[in-house]
């Protein structure tokens, strides 16, 4: 009898929970429906994993986790066909083995008899239950159904068993009707397709999805923490019901395949709202989509939370501190600049200053600022929407890029005149900016008047804290001229939690340059970008070398993907 204790009584008995809680968690439950472990994790009393630690001791009932490595489905026994994934994800089961006529089912309440009675009849099974959390049940649901669901859906419900299978599209077929286009990427399947690509990359929190078609295949890639992961690829007769209705959601021309093409939308999922933005690139065996995510709620706007170290934080308020100058942040693609780009927008955005940006693409919209997006085929570009900025009574001006010399002298012009001038540039370091703008064509007396702050950045991977690994440090790896203070450093293994990659997420590494006097006059003498780097290290300024090697310390990232990353240096 005691393995049908109840809940409440497990929980009570175990001490985890007074009977003054259990009474206010049941009154809970009648109230807002759902179950009582629900209820006692929404108020705080217990947290999910002590509920199924709980019930494991006292049912006598194997508890694993996706971090333990245990909650994997034995491959080779099919037996999703036993239980189908809408079953699995509805009541969060998922059968991970089977030994003759017992199958051993992951559970997050093994006390719901009913389940286990519906879980009898369904698989004809002796059902052998283990416990894990929900959030980890789901996961392995997904990890394991997920992928490859709806593909297979798409495969069925196209007819695979129509006489002649499935109707094979070639990419160099360019006699298709445009209406027939139109009505393959509105059917069932091929919708399924690409609402599967985009929510499992948006679920993967990958920044961007290429669909790259090749001679006799279709490939999808994911680029997530800055590198490219293939994915499983749907069939290649799906190509071009793919493509057309990647463009008919973009709004751009499905007919149109010899040229370049850009576009957007926007999608919902649960409460987010998520920009993609699209761009078609004609290759020789189809059109290659890559589809960019910016996704406002990932991604914090504040400065103070992009992972700056505190010295760097301290001297960027100071530079965007000014009435006006010009603050310039430089990097590659990819490296995080319009990012914190608009963290400094959010931190100076109040309703006594007037805001004005212009850019290409607009990638976050941003309540109370004025934000252009740039259109060069019908003249509006950064130049010419600078001209007009000027008779706007701007405070600030944001430039998305300088590419030329009438841009600068322009955004220079700005800065001389009484506004705060933010823009990017692409250059290896934040010393090297001066020699770009003088390169450009701007006078070296320009810069020196106008400059206020430089920040060069880049984005670096940090390790899984569930799996990091420490380890020695051998004194050939680190750099000529370079400390590292700690002797005992981390590096990457791979588990469940990082899809065996060995990190998650990214933080920021930078060089801060403060423009002041001494900087200034050696500008003016037209010394080396060297030369001021080492001016402005003497200042205290650590290069992007040192700022990752403070990460290294801290045990965020590990010392190959600072080295791989500031290699240059």
């Amino acid at each position: 009898m005691s393995k049908y204790k109840r809940l409440g009584d497990i929980l009570v008995s175990e001490g985890m929970i007074t009977k003054e809680q259990l009474k206010e968690a049941i009154s809970f439950q009648e109230d807002k429906g759902g179950k009582l472990g629900e209820a006692l994790s929404n108020l705080s009393y217990v947290t999910e994993e002590q509920i199924v630690v709980a019930l494991s001791k006292q049912l006598s009932i194997p508890y694993i986790s996706l971090e333990s490595g245990k909650l994997n489905v034995t491959p080779d026994q099919n037996l999703e066909e036993l239980i189908p994934y809408d079953f699995a994800a509805k009541n969060l089961v998922l059968p991970i083995s089977r030994n003759l006529n017992s199958l051993t089912i992951v559970m997050w309440d093994p006390l719901d008899l009913i389940l286990l009675d519906n879980l009898k009849k369904l698989t004809g099974c002796e059902v052998n239950p283990v416990v894990s959390t929900k959030s980890d049940i789901l996961k392995a649901i997904e990890g394991h159904y997920g992928k490859d669901r709806l593909f297979r859906e798409a495969m069925e419900m196209r007819g695979e068993e129509k006489e002649g299978g499935i109707e094979e599209i070639s990419s160099e077929e360019t006699d298709l009707s445009l209406n027939k286009l139109i009505a393959q990427a509105e059917e069932a399947p091929v919708v399924k397709l690409v609402d599967l690509i985009i929510r499992q990359a948006i679920e993967e929190n990958a920044s961007d999805i290429h669909l790259e078609p090749y001679r006799d295949k279709l490939i999808l890639r994911y680029r997530i923490d800055g590198a490219l992961y293939e994915m499983p690829s749907p069939s290649p007769s799906f190509y071009l019901p793919i493509i057309s209705r990647i463009k008919i959601l973009s709004k751009m021309d499905i007919a149109e395949k010899r040229l370049p093409q850009d576009g957007g939308f926007m999608v919902k999922l649960g409460k987010r709202f998520i920009d993609l933005r699209t761009s078609s690139l004609p290759t020789i065996f189809g059109e290659k989509i890559v589809l960019r995510i910016l996704d406002k709620s990932r991604v914090p706007l504040d400065l103070a939370k992009l992972g700056f170290l505190p010295r760097e934080l301290e001297l960027i308020r100071k530079g965007i501190a000014a009435s006006y100058g010009l603050i310039f942040l430089t990097g590659p693609t990819g490296s995080g600049k319009s990012t914190t780009l608009y963290a400094v927008l959010n931190e100076l955005n109040n309703s006594t200053k007037n805001i004005l940006t212009v850019e290409d693409p607009v990638e976050y919209r941003l309540e109370g600022i004025n934000q252009v997006q740039v259109k060069p085929g019908i003249g509006l570009t950064f130049a010419n929407a600078l001209r007009c900025f000027l008779r706007q009574d701007p405070d600030i001006i944001l430039v998305g890029e300088v590419r030329d010399l009438e841009t600068a002298e322009i955004c220079i012009r700005s800065a001389l005149t009484g506004h705060l001038v933010l823009s990017t540039l692409h250059t290896n370091d934040a010393a090297s900016t001066v020699t770009r703008l003088v390169d450009i064509g701007v006078p070296d007396y320009l810069v020196v008047a106008s400059l206020r702050l430089i920040v060069a950045q880049r984005l670096i991977r940090k390790l899984c804290p569930h799996c990091k690994e420490p380890r020695e440090v051998e004194k050939e790896e680190i750099p000529e001229g370079v400390v590292l203070n700690s002797p005992i450093i981390y590096k990457a293994k791979g588990c469940n939690k990082c899809n065996f990659i060995g990190y998650r997420g990214r933080v920021i590494i930078t060089e801060v340059i403060l423009v002041d006097k001494e900087i200034k006059e050696a500008i003016h003498g037209n010394i080396k970008p060297s030369q001021i780097s080492k001016l402005a290290q003497q200042k205290g300024m650590l290069t992007l070398l040192e700022s990752g090697l403070k990460r290294v310390e801290e045990g965020i990232t590990s010392l190959e993907e600072v080295l791989s990353v500031t290699a240059v240096y």
